[in-house]
């Protein structure tokens, strides 16, 4: 890339050197080397405004750039003190590092502050939706086939959301990518607030020949009742205090007749059949996933970059250089799960973490504890992370992928989403829906 802008680079250069000569001069000079300086820079500014690369520079950019390096070369004979030079050369560049620290840190809380705020479209189609299921007679509420939800035979997946085209491009990617998908049976859990819109939406919008259920997180009394207080996580980030987040700690309890179940997270999209993955040896393990331990790998998180060992009670119990692992796409092996209480031993490291700083706020660090020497890798191939984050990750791994995560904030039903990545993930969305297309959201 570098290459690409030399040409660019250096006429920025010509510039930013004109103007520092131009400053040694006294105020209301008219020189003819003044003069000089100020018009080759309109000169050169003009001719790289617009450019991205040197081969978008014509002939006449090229002279121009000839032209400044002639009155620079006036210039630097006319102002031979390199001392006064470089004390003004170091003043600038504080100035704009300073600047760019200050843009940097409004950016992020711009992007930050984008991520958590429910954009206008998907905020009125929920609307649209909440009023079509308050509208139907109860018997219409239904969903079919509701007697295979506990069929333990079948491929069960979950997906826990507030975000009805998340979910919807969740479920869909992995029904139009299954070879079977009359075995495939979809559990949707949202929150009460999203519930109707929801449900009304894959009332509308079947998924073929799945089986799909869609709960609210409320209607688990057992929840309220054992653990509301215990759900509750000191954190200002509402994705990491959110009980929908922490609800994957439960699911032996929410899924009682289930031996296995995928989960996965709502920003993720399956773009290869998932049959092979439920026949994965567990080795007596709870939970597969993939590892994001490897240093040459975006995805690579350390252990102690979220996890406080500098607190006895964590160095007694886990290792540093553990090797870490990735929610998104993990099969649970329930009847394990519950063999090992791992609920109570879940709500134990919860309950120690809000007493002391034992480690960052969210459910992946308390997966991490909770499922530790508990969980069987799985081939990169399964899940591939970093399109909510990292604009480079390679094309040739994402369709290598059976499923793709957009972990991080630029998700990709966001403004800011990654463009490049966003094709993935807009192709399971009908944008044709008059439903989308009343509230403007387009591809």
């Amino acid at each position: 890339m570098l290459k690409v802008t030399e040409k660019i680079n250096e006429m920025k250069d010509q510039v930013v050197r004109a103007k520092l000569y131009l400053s040694f001069t006294p105020p209301g000079s008219k020189s003819n080397l003044v003069k000089e300086l100020k018009l080759r820079i309109k000169e050169v500014e003009r001719a790289i405004s617009g450019a991205t690369k040197d081969s978008d520079l014509s002939r006449s950019a090229l002279q121009r750039m000839r032209n400044m390096e002639s009155s620079l070369s006036k210039a630097s004979r006319a102002y031979p003190d390199c001392s006064s030079m470089t004390t003004k050369l170091r003043s600038m560049t504080q100035n704009t590092e300073e600047q760019v620290r200050s843009q940097k840190k409004q950016v992020s809380y711009l992007f930050h502050l984008a991520a958590s705020t429910t954009p206008k479209g998907l905020h009125c189609l929920s609307m649209q939706l909440t009023a079509e299921y308050f509208a139907l007679d109860p018997k219409e509420r239904q969903f079919p086939n509701q007697q295979k939800l506990h069929d333990p035979e079948l491929y069960h997946y979950a997906v826990f959301s507030d975000n009805v085209l998340a979910s919807t491009v969740v479920v869909n990617s992995t029904v139009s990518t299954a070879m079977e998908p009359e075995k495939i049976v979809f559990h949707v859990v949202t929150d009460s607030l999203n519930f109707p819109a929801v449900s009304m939406w894959f009332l509308l919008n079947p998924p073929g020949k799945a089986t799909i259920q869609v709960q609210s997180i409320e209607s688990f009394d057992w929840l309220s009742t054992k653990y509301h207080a215990a759900l509750r996580q000191n954190s200002s980030d509402p994705r990491y205090a959110s009980e929908l987040n922490h609800l994957r700690f439960y699911l032996p309890e929410i899924f009682p007749a289930l031996n296995k179940i995928v989960l996965f997270d709502h920003d993720v999209v399956v773009q290869k059949d998932l049959t092979r993955l439920w026949s994965i040896n567990m080795k007596g393990k709870v939970n597969a996933a993939v590892e994001t331990c490897h240093k040459s790998e975006t995805s690579f998180r350390r252990m102690d970059a979220f996890i406080n060992f500098s607190d006895p009670f964590v160095a007694k119990r886990f290792h540093a250089d553990a090797c870490t692992w990735a929610f998104g796409m993990n099969l649970f092996d329930l009847q394990e799960w519950r063999r090992q209480n791992l609920t109570t031993v879940y709500h134990k490291y919860l309950q120690l973490g809000n007493k002391r700083p034992l480690w960052v706020a969210g459910s992946l660090p308390l997966g991490w504890v909770t499922f530790y020497k508990r969980t069987v890798a799985l081939d990169r191939r399964w899940h591939i992370l970093g399109l909510g984050y990292e604009s480079g990750v390679v094309r040739a791994d994402i369709d290598r992928a059976a499923v793709i995560h957009y972990d991080g904030i630029m998700k990709p039903w966001l403004d800011i989403g990654i463009g490049r990545h966003k094709g993935y993930w807009s192709k399971y969305v009908n944008f044709e829906d008059s439903h989308l297309q009343r509230c403007n959201i387009h591809a």
